[in-house]
């Protein structure tokens, strides 16, 4: 069930900032730092599983068992990327129903056209608002606890503009939103207007290289949001490290002393293979 920790933060007017997670070795990792939720990206998880663009490739089975296994490793709550709830409205409620039986915390729907696009590249298209409103409507009643967060997230800014994108955010939000995510405003005052007429908790989605402004958690919190995902930090961090060290082995035969790697010893304790070196010397048999 949902971790309760993500809603008294939000109700608190703590900020919650939470790092993109798409594998159990980045969430693992990412747990261990000082976060109060992760965030599990739709785009590094289809990258990291099938290789291919978030382009709505990936099925409602191929997230949720990679959802449930991170949420299954890791001790802080989970928001995770539900893309358009996966189909029509009984596919939302079965993405609900599936996401809080994971343990997830928070589920992202949004207002795409099926399929969908990652929110900062071109060519996103929106359903009629009706019908996300009806989408949000089943996702509120389809929970069995109010400690799981609906996170309705509008495209509408990029090709509708940004009238459009708040008038949707306010429609989720009277639907039975506990969260409004407009995606991509393009500069630190329309932000500022998000922030400034939607009556609700508000998400921002800061994307390294994306159409909204890099700010802090800081400047976040003082425009008045409530939570602030980097979905992209851990999977272009690892691209970088992996292009450095694999063309440094392709071209020396060997690892640079320059090449930052993680500790064996310390990435073998991160596995838990501690506990599996106690269990062989209480149980394994000897000679």
């Amino acid at each position: 069930m949902a971790d309760p920790r993500l809603k008294a933060a939000i109700e608190a007017k703590e900020f919650v900032l939470a790092p993109g997670v798409f594998d159990l070795i980045s969430a693992l990792i990412a747990d261990r730092h000082d976060y109060k939720a992760l965030y599990v990206t739709g785009y590094g998880t289809v990258a990291s599983y099938l290789g291919l663009p978030d382009a709505g490739l990936a099925s409602y089975r191929d997230m949720l068992e990679r959802i449930a296994q991170i949420v299954k490793m890791t001790t802080k709550p989970v928001i995770a990327d539900a893309d358009t709830g996966y189909g029509g409205l009984l596919n939302v409620r079965h993405t609900v129903r599936g996401y809080e039986e994971a343990g997830v915390s928070a589920i992202q729907i949004e207002d795409q056209e099926f399929p969908k696009k990652c929110g900062h590249t071109p060519g996103r298209r929106v359903i009629p608002i009706e019908d996300m409103v009806r989408k949000i409507k089943v996702a509120s009643d389809s929970r069995s606890s109010s400690d799981f967060l609906i996170i309705a997230r509008t495209d509408a800014r990029t090709s509708l503009g940004l009238e459009e994108a708040i008038r949707r955010g306010e429609a989720y939000g009277a639907a039975g939103a506990d969260i409004v995510f407009i995606e991509s405003p393009e500069s630190e005052e329309e932000m500022r207007e998000v922030a400034r007429r939607i009556d609700k908790p508000l998400f921002a989605n800061i994307v390294n290289g994306g159409r909204t402004p890099i700010l802090s958690a800081a400047a976040l919190k003082e425009i008045g949001f409530a939570v602030g995902i980097h979905p992209a930090i851990g999977f272009l961090s690892m691209g970088e490290a992996l292009n450095r060290a694999y063309g440094d082995l392709a071209a020396n035969g060997i690892t640079s002393d320059d090449i930052p790697l993680y500790s064996f010893a310390e990435f073998n304790k991160l596995l838990g293979f501690e506990d599996v070196w106690d269990f062989e010397k209480k149980y394994a048999e000897t000679a």
